[in-house]
């Protein structure tokens, strides 16, 4: 990963999202309302795209060399934009 800001946002997101992953285990020990636990769950889904975006993001810039231009840029936003709403 070539931008070091990126990661360190990433690697935030991801530690983010294993306390979630914690707290649900907490929650599946206290037999926590199930409404609750999927709540939890759709979260930590959502996350974990949104890491994916950036990451994606990154591969398009860095590994393919995308969006060098202010209309690649554009271009590539626009695409991780789609491919998020994909994943959804």
């Amino acid at each position: 990963m070539e931008d070091e800001k990126l990661k360190k946002d990433i690697l935030l997101r991801l530690r983010k999202i294993e306390g979630q992953v914690k707290g649900i285990q907490g929650m599946i020990d206290k037999n926590t309302c199930c409404d609750d636990v999927l709540v939890q769950i759709a979260a930590i889904r959502a996350a974990i795209n949104r890491v994916g975006g950036l990451i994606l993001e990154n591969y398009a810039k860095n590994c393919l060399e995308i969006g060098s231009t202010d209309e690649e840029q554009e271009k590539l936003k626009n695409l991780i934009s789609t491919i998020n709403k994909f994943v959804k």
